[in-house]
């Protein structure tokens, strides 16, 4: 390799290394989930000239109620989540075959081995026997309060939120988003999770002790559905 050509490279890798530089440490993969959703903003409208005194834009409420009903308020779900399923199955199947053939014949005789008739026999038996169970149960409480991201022309009220917990070497994360009605919301500004239509609840973390609850990428091999054995 020419003293021309190994400059040539040189530049290209200094080249590739200062663009990956300048791009920055993006989040990708499993960061993805971590990285702070930015909260949302109160749509704004432009209040009407007909005259009216009381228009909705200006924020004027002749009684004070404290629920949330428009965009940018706040919200407050009660976390009640509980589930448990089991499931269990167990199959059984048995089969048994047999077939005899006669002794095939050659110009009107039947074929012979050490004077024993050539037929033939088969038998074949098979069976199967399995059985699987499946049991799982959750349990999620607590509080986050959301903040609503639109108001539906029905009147429900879209709504997302996240809470961050730092604790020691952990951090830990609740997502929630959903559609929930302004009857279901509270005198206290809460409403019930169980509540909460078309609900993505999220609670992920990682840290010191995420780590030590995770396997190995060598263990996950072993156990993933490429292993053959």
């Amino acid at each position: 390799m020419t003293h021309n050509a190994v400059h040539l490279l040189f530049l290209l890798g200094a080249l590739a290394f200062l663009g990956g530089c300048a791009s920055g440490p993006g989040v990708r993969g499993d960061d993805a989930q971590w990285a702070p959703t930015p909260p949302p903003e109160p749509a704004v409208q432009t209040a009407a000239s007909d005259g009216a005194i009381y228009h909705d834009t200006q924020g004027m409420e002749l009684f004070n109620d404290p629920r949330a009903h428009r965009a940018g308020d706040i919200l407050t779900v009660v976390l009640v989540e509980s589930t448990q399923a089991t499931k269990k199955a167990s199959t059984t199947t048995a089969k048994t075959d047999k077939a005899n053939i006669g002794a095939p014949t050659l110009l009107g005789q039947a074929l012979s081995v050490n004077g024993k008739p050539g037929t033939i026999g088969l038998d074949g038996e098979r069976s199967f026997d399995g059985s699987g169970s499946s049991s799982q149960s959750n349990q999620l409480t607590g509080q986050i309060t959301v903040t609503v991201a639109q108001r539906l022309s029905n009147g429900n009220l879209v709504i997302r939120g996240e809470k961050w917990l730092t604790i020691n070497q952990g951090q830990e994360l609740v997502r929630i988003s959903g559609i929930v009605r302004p009857q279901d919301i509270g005198q206290d500004n809460t409403v019930p999770s169980t509540r909460v239509a078309d609900a993505r609840i999220g609670y992920t973390g990682r840290g010191t002790l995420a780590d030590a609850n995770t396997r190995g990428w060598l263990s996950r091999f072993f156990n993933s559905k490429w292993m053959p054995f």
